[in-house]
């Protein structure tokens, strides 16, 4: 899968506030995907830092994009857990999120999820999700 191709999941697939956050794929493997979300003002929260609300919906959708990667193309899925802990706030800087799919079974999917703040010191933020293949 190519970036433009997991773009275009994003696009054809995600719910419009979703897309509002403005993410994009940078990268596509065999089991990862990473993802952009960019620095605005509007996704941050008292103090500067951008919400985990907006953070652990680019961890989820980052999963999507890695899952889809892992089977050859998008396939209906949904969120069955997500845990995520929050390390270091992500003031003015675009946050990478890269998603790795550690177990691809046939009706459930694990990844972990790292955030960090593009040329920051380390990881933002940590996530593990499990996903309901449905397709």
């Amino acid at each position: 899968m190519t970036p433009e191709e997991g773009d275009a999941i994003l696009k054809d697939n995600f719910a419009p506030w979703v897309l509002d956050l403005g993410l994009s794929v940078e990268e596509v493997g065999e089991r990862h995907a990473l993802l952009r979300l960019p620095w605005s003002g509007r996704l941050a929260r008292e103090g500067g830092g951008i919400s985990g609300q907006a953070l652990m919906a680019a961890a989820d959708t980052a999963t999507v994009i890695a899952i889809s990667s892992a089977r050859g193309g998008f396939v209906p899925m949904t969120t069955v857990q997500q845990s995520t802990t929050f390390q270091r706030p992500v003031t003015e800087a675009d946050v990478l999120v890269e998603a790795r799919v550690t177990k691809l079974g046939r009706t459930l999917a694990f990844a972990e999820i790292t955030l960090s703040a593009e040329g920051g010191p380390g990881p933002a933020a940590r996530a593990s999700t499990v996903y309901a293949l449905l397709g």
